[in-house]
């Protein structure tokens, strides 16, 4: 299965920030949204991805005062990508590798989606249910 099934499934709409953003507002639309990670952008272009841990770190190395740098200042950059071709098992171990949970997907340049590896745990025990729900069904047929 590949990232594209999982997008069909729950969508593209991505909730970005620009580089300039305070990380205070950044911080609001995350607790608003209930998202853990937002892709940050320049121009449209995605340069790189702001996560709670992002910010949990800075905070503890740097203070409140954080809360006031742009988003930009706090971000990973360059922001680790998959395109809808990848398959799920490939996006988990590039995610277990880099220690990382969401993923923005790039398709032509542009940022059409984003996983997260709750996304991808979801969408591997379906497939596992799946088949041994068949194996199941098989089993009691003969």
């Amino acid at each position: 299965m590949t990232i594209a099934a999982i997008l069909d499934g729950k969508g593209t709409d991505v909730v970005t920030l620009d580089v300039n953003t305070p990380v205070n507002e950044a911080v609001t639309l995350m607790a608003e949204r209930k998202i853990g990670a937002m892709p940050v952008t320049r121009d449209g272009q995605l340069c790189g991805i702001l996560s709670e841990r992002d910010v949990i770190g800075c905070l503890a190395r740097d203070g409140g005062c954080t809360l006031d740098w742009t988003a930009e200042r706090l971000m990973s950059a360059p922001a680790i990508t998959v395109t809808r071709e990848t398959t799920v098992e490939e996006a988990m171990s590039l995610m277990t590798r880099k220690r990382i949970r969401h993923l923005p997907v790039i398709e032509s340049g542009e940022l059409v989606g984003i996983v997260s590896i709750g996304d991808l745990v979801k969408t591997k025990i379906a497939t596992v249910e799946a088949e041994a729900d068949a194996m199941r069904e098989y089993i009691q047929a003969t």
